[in-house]
């Protein structure tokens, strides 16, 4: 055997990787120009170039079409959340003492007492003494599906 005919041995450390970067294709069959010897050049025909044109469209559109659902999902996450806070205020207001039946519609208010014991009252924390002014937690309205709306809040109830 020649020494020319033996197998070289390959040294990676001087093989330029950026360069081969360059000269490599992952997907050759995607040239558009032969990638071998008996290869043949790939010229795009008016069919191929009017399907590329409409694939780019459709993408577009489509592309357009997701972000709108995307903006839309947002807004119907918000209102679930919306949802389930009235629902937890509901909850929370139905569990305190009421001496009275409210109407749909109108505003009252829920107060705390140093006790713990929660209260909702027709009378605003203006018009009580400073003591129960104190006592505040917040203003609400009894919507028409039952539940409470926080109209002002002191503290975070939700």
């Amino acid at each position: 055997m020649s020494e020319s005919s033996k197998p070289k041995s390959v040294d990676i450390d001087k093989i330029n990787l950026e360069l081969m970067k360059l000269k490599v294709s992952d997907m050759p069959s995607l040239l558009e120009y032969a990638h071998t010897v008996g290869g043949f050049a790939i010229v795009p025909t008016s069919e191929g170039q009017i399907k590329s044109h409409a694939r780019e469209a459709m993408k577009e559109q489509t592309e357009e079409q997701l972000n709108l659902i995307f903006e839309q999902m947002k807004i119907l996450a918000k209102q679930v959340q919306d949802i389930k806070k009235r629902v937890y205020i509901s909850d929370l207001i139905y569990n305190v003492q009421m001496s009275f039946t409210p109407v749909i519609g109108k505003c009252y208010f829920l107060y705390e007492e140093e006790s713990g014991n929660r209260f909702l009252s027709l009378i605003s924390p203006t018009q009580w003494s400073e003591k129960m002014q104190d006592q505040y937690i917040a203003e609400v309205r009894l919507n028409a599906d039952h539940t409470w709306k926080v109209i002002h809040s002191k503290i975070d109830i939700g």
